[in-house]
């Protein structure tokens, strides 16, 4: 049971802030919230270009994290060949985009006489 008075002790602050240190700590809060603004207005938006016919950029599943499989031409080609042969969502992730760029799922990598599994 609390004795009299220690309440009172214990929720009566210590210091009382000035009203100079008060406008010092406001102008350094709204100096901070303007600095905030301004790199969250600057970082807003879609930064990255689509990408080109031909090319391929996927975000699939990595070890560690998401990973970005990209290539334009013969090695998007080679990709979209070997994506092919697999039966996974990351290479399900590949060979649709591949389908959406119109990327051949034929290339230069890969055994002819496996084909993608449909199902």
């Amino acid at each position: 049971m609390p004795l009299e008075g220690h309440y009172e002790r214990q929720t009566t602050p210590l210091y009382k802030l000035s009203p100079r240190e008060i406008k010092a700590a406001s102008a350094v809060l709204a100096v901070t919230l303007v600095a905030l603004l301004a790199v969250v207005l600057a970082t807003a938006g879609d930064s990255s270009p689509p990408t080109p016919q031909g090319c391929i950029k996927a975000t699939v599943a990595g070890v560690v994290g998401a990973e970005t499989i990209s290539g334009c031409g013969a090695e998007a080609e080679a990709k979209c060949a070997h994506a092919s042969h697999f039966d996974s969502p990351r290479s399900d992730t590949v060979v649709a985009e591949c389908e959406a760029q119109g990327v051949p799922l034929t290339g230069s990598t890969g055994d002819p006489s496996q084909t993608r599994r449909k199902g």
